[in-house]
């Protein structure tokens, strides 16, 4: 298959710094790569996702099932503030 594509100057630049650096054949072997690596970045992309929503429905299930407590901030500061004051006297 056969396919003409426009690109701005920046881009027809870079495309074309890639293959004088010899690293690539051609500017369509550019492209082929650009491709792929966008395929497996929208991949990675995907799977992340489907993690992060499933963390998010763990942390609602687990708040619906009562194993959730409040957050303390300043009893969290106050337990820090006294395990440094304890390690400052040992």
């Amino acid at each position: 298959m056969s396919l003409n594509v426009s690109l701005p100057p920046e881009i027809e630049n870079r495309v074309r710094a890639h293959v004088a650096s010899g690293m690539f054949g051609s500017a369509s072997e550019v492209v082929r790569e650009a491709l792929r690596l966008f395929e497996s970045y929208q991949s990675v992309q995907g799977a992340t996702l489907a993690a992060l929503k499933a963390d998010i429905e763990q942390g609602q299930a687990d708040k619906r099932a009562g194993r959730v407590a409040e957050l303390d901030v300043n009893a969290i500061k106050a337990e820090g503030k006294k395990l440094r004051t304890a390690r400052a006297d040992a």
